[in-house]
């Protein structure tokens, strides 16, 4: 079969920055065709010159064996490229159906914009991906799950040829990834071709055809999916083969140093509902604590809780640190006891964007580099430039922006933040989320270090794979109660699951 799209000798750079060298790729009409690679390696360039975002400095484009250009995001629309961004690209004060044709409302013969076709027309849309949401509601209204899908939907709107999905499950349920694939698939049987971008490999093996693997801006070479290994498609991007995705050391554990007894917190605005109930959990030092549960469970309002930042009202229980009882209602008193928080959406919770690498690391430290009530400046950057060495993060310059880092340099960079405050009870929600292979089994090796210095590790985590690989044990979570627990030898994806999907009911 022809190849409908061919991108092929495409090179672009920045100041500083190759950020694609001479790169090639082949789409054939009716093919999912997945680009990987690690967070810098090219893949969001690529897709931006496709859709018309940025032009190459060279290289041709072929559409049915056609050169085109595209000088902006419309003439790439109008060619039949859809993207579907991960940052999402959304007007919050604006209802679904609006976002949805923005900047192609239907009108009406008097030339005003037609809203009940427009709402109409958005509906049929987001039936196509089989969910409820009023076309009414306002962005801003929804929940990011939801507004993910109002992109895709968006993007579907267009009818397009070739649609680019830039990590477009990395804030959906398991539930809703269920409905995007069928989405996909019959889009395949239409003859809609599908880039799509994801740092899930298992996602990966379940809806695409081929892979073309990106490292450090250049091409490495395109697979098929069926023929390909896990292993093998790690090698072409970090470079090296990686034995085991999952390094966990074994460690000998020490003095308990946080047990919690009978947390209850009430939900904010349902007072019959419980966010958490009746939670009973112990850590020790060098152990690593999984936390899992499907979305809604309470992971996440647990971790808060702990670090003071209790999403409701706390009702009942104790909390002890090292044995001794303590109250933390605020992330102050929690940092004061030696905890700390690596949240689970990094730009939102856990990073100024805009402002320095430097700065960012420092923050949460600054008792080590004020003197006097004086900041030293001196001190802040050989404090920030010993955690960029320890944790091996890859920045151009303590004084650039925090944002111009790959995620998981961003990751790193909080956990500088956090390290600075030398702390004993490390809380990680989702901390590999939305950061590519390589840096996913570098933050493994950084949970390992914590642990061998005698840290206590709770991590939530969206991932079985990752629960089971690297905890010592695992509790499991569902409507807000601790409803099993298991060793490291005993738990299973099966256990988890099942424990997972009880209901109070059950």
């Amino acid at each position: 079969m022809d190849s409908y799209l061919r991108m092929q000798e495409i090179s672009k750079s920045f100041p500083g920055v190759q950020a694609l060298d001479r790169v090639h790729m082949e789409v054939q009409p009716g093919e999912v065709h997945a680009l990987l690679g690690e967070n810098g390696a090219g893949k969001s360039t690529l897709m931006k010159i496709l859709s018309g975002v940025y032009q190459p400095d060279s290289g041709e484009i072929l559409i049915e064996g056609r050169s085109v250009q595209f000088s902006d995001t419309r003439a790439a629309e109008q060619a039949g490229i859809a993207i579907i961004h991960q940052e999402l690209n959304l007007i919050p004060q604006m209802t679904v159906a609006e976002n949805i044709y923005l900047g192609r409302e239907p009108r009406t013969k008097f030339g005003l914009v037609d809203f009940k076709a427009m709402r109409q027309a958005a509906e049929a849309e987001l039936q196509q991906l089989q969910v409820r949401i009023p076309v009414q509601a306002r962005i801003a209204e929804l929940r990011v799950g939801e507004q993910q899908l109002v992109e895709i939907a968006k993007a579907l709107s267009l009818h397009a040829k070739v649609v680019i999905m830039d990590e477009p499950t990395s804030a959906l349920s398991e539930t809703e990834v269920e409905k995007l694939f069928k989405v996909i698939r019959r889009l395949q049987q239409n003859g809609v071709a599908i880039i799509y971008i994801s740092h899930k490999l298992e996602e990966i093996f379940a809806i695409a055809d081929k892979v073309t693997v990106l490292r450090d801006g250049k091409y490495i070479g395109t697979c098929v999916v069926k023929e390909s290994t896990a292993q093998q498609l790690v090698g072409m991007m970090v470079g090296r083969e990686l034995a085991d995705l999952f390094p966990k050391e074994k460690v000998q554990l020490g003095e308990e140093l946080l047990r919690v007894e009978g947390l209850t917190v009430r939900h904010p605005s349902q007072s019959h509902r419980n966010l958490l109930e009746d939670i009973h959990l112990s850590l020790r030092s060098g152990e690593i604590l999984g936390i899992a549960g499907l979305l809604g469970s309470g992971r996440t309002e647990l971790l808060m809780t702990l670090f003071g930042a209790s999403p409701g009202q706390l009702v009942a229980g104790k909390l002890f640190v090292r044995s001794r009882p303590v109250e933390l209602h605020s992330p102050q008193e929690a940092i004061h006891h030696g905890l700390a928080l690596v949240t689970e959406d990094r730009k939102a919770q856990g990073l100024f964007l805009q402002l320095p690498v430097q700065w960012n690391i420092s923050i949460a430290g600054l008792r080590q580099v004020v003197k006097r009530w004086v900041l030293r400046h001196r001190l802040e950057k050989a404090m920030a430039q010993r955690y960029i060495d320890q944790l091996r993060i890859k920045v151009p310059s303590l004084a650039g922006a925090v944002e111009t880092l790959s995620g998981g340099n961003q990751q790193k960079v909080i956990l500088a933040k956090w390290m600075a405050t030398t702390p004993s009870i490390l809380l990680l929600d989702d901390p590999t989320r939305g950061v590519d292979v390589g840096a996913k089994a570098e933050i493994y090796h950084l949970m390992n270090q914590f642990a061998e210095q005698g840290m206590g590790v709770i991590m939530v985590s969206s991932e079985l794979p990752e629960i089971l690989a690297m905890s010592d044990r695992i509790l499991v979570l569902s409507e807000g109660r601790m409803v099993a627990e298991f060793s490291r030898e005993e738990a299973s994806e099966e256990k988890i699951m099942t424990a997972a999907t009880r209901t109070k009911a059950a």
